[in-house]
C-alpha cells in the first residue's frame, strides 16, 4: 500500500468517526425527534440512573444504541400526551426538586475545616467527664413482697446474679440481671435516683417503676470519657455538613420573598378532577 493510499484511508477513517469530538459538551445534540433535541447530557444522566446490572455492563456502543433508542421512543410518545394541569404540575415539581437537590449537593461538597470539626467536637463533648455512668444489675419482679423477699436472700449471702437469673422477669434476667454501663438519663427517674444513691457493692431496697419492682445492685461508677476526635471524625464531619446545609437552606428561605395566598380551602387538595383541565 502506497503512502498516498494510507493517507487517504486515514482521512476516510477520520471522516467516518463519530461526530462527538473532544470538544463535545452536555448540550451536544445526538438526535432530534420532530425538532426536539436529545442531548449528550441527557444520555449521561440516563446512564447514571441505570439500575439493571446487565445494562450497566454492556459495551459503550451497545449501551449508547439502547439508550438513544429509548429516548427517541420516549420523545415521540411524549408528544402525544395531553398537556394537562396535572402534567404541568408534575413537571414543575420535578424541575424544582432536581434544582434543589443540585443546590444542596453543591453546598455539601465543601469539606469541613479543622476549625469547624474541632468546634463541633468541643460542643458535642463539652459535658464529657462530668457525667457519671453506672454499672449495675437488677432483679425485676411484679410485687413489692417478692422484691423484699429476694432482697432478704441477697442480704443473707445469696449470690445476686444467681438470684436474678432464677427470679427476674426482665430481659436481663438470663444474664444474671446485668445492665452494663448506662447514664442516669437512660433510665426512668425512680430507677436512676435509686442507683445514684447507692455505693459500689450496695444493694437497694425494693424500687417501684412503671415496669414493676426492682432490687438493684451497683457494681461500680465512672466518669464518661470523650472519645478521641480521630475516632468520631467521620460522624462529626457529617454533622457539620448537615448543619451547614440546613443553615444555608434557612438563609435562602429567610431571604426569599414569600407571599402566601390566604383564604383557600384546604379541602381543595382532594379535587383531583382539577388536574384533568388543559
Amino acid at each position: 500500500m502506497t503512502r498516498s493510499t494510507l493517507l487517504a484511508a486515514a482521512v476516510l477513517a477520520a471522516l467516518s468517526a463519530p461526530a462527538l469530538a473532544q470538544d463535545a459538551d452536555a448540550d451536544q445534540v445526538v438526535a432530534t425527534v420532530n425538532g426536539q433535541e436529545i442531548t449528550l447530557g441527557q444520555m449521561i444522566v440516563m446512564k447514571q440512573s441505570i439500575q439493571d446490572p446487565a445494562m450497566a455492563e454492556m459495551p459503550d456502543q451497545a449501551l449508547w444504541d439502547v439508550m438513544l433508542d429509548q429516548l427517541i421512543r420516549q420523545t415521540a410518545v411524549a408528544e402525544s400526551a395531553e398537556d394537562t394541569a396535572g402534567v404541568r404540575a408534575q413537571l414543575e415539581l420535578q424541575r424544582r426538586n432536581t434544582l434543589a437537590s443540585a443546590a444542596v449537593s453543591q453546598i455539601a461538597q465543601a469539606e469541613p475545616t479543622e476549625e469547624e470539626l474541632q468546634a463541633s467536637y468541643d460542643r458535642l463533648f463539652a459535658d464529657a467527664g462530668s457525667v457519671t455512668e453506672y454499672n449495675a444489675a437488677h432483679i425485676l419482679v411484679d410485687s413489692q413482697e417478692k422484691a423484699a423477699e429476694l432482697k432478704a436472700e441477697v442480704d443473707g449471702g445469696a449470690d445476686f446474679g444467681t438470684v436474678a437469673e432464677a427470679n427476674s422477669t426482665g430481659p436481663s434476667g438470663p444474664n444474671k440481671g446485668d445492665l452494663g454501663w448506662f447514664a442516669a438519663d437512660q433510665m426512668v427517674p425512680p430507677f436512676a435516683e435509686a442507683v445514684a444513691a447507692l455505693e459500689p457493692g450496695q444493694v437497694s431496697d425494693p424500687v417501684e417503676t412503671e415496669f414493676g419492682w426492682h432490687v438493684i445492685k451497683l457494681n461500680e461508677t465512672r466518669l464518661r470519657e470523650a472519645p478521641p476526635l480521630a475516632e468520631v471524625r467521620d460522624q462529626i464531619s457529617q454533622m457539620v455538613l448537615r448543619e451547614k446545609v440546613e443553615a444555608q437552606i434557612q438563609s435562602l428561605v429567610t431571604a426569599a420573598d414569600v407571599k402566601k395566598t390566604e383564604g383557600l380551602d384546604p379541602a381543595q387538595l382532594n379535587a383531583t378532577d382539577l388536574l384533568e383541565a388543559e
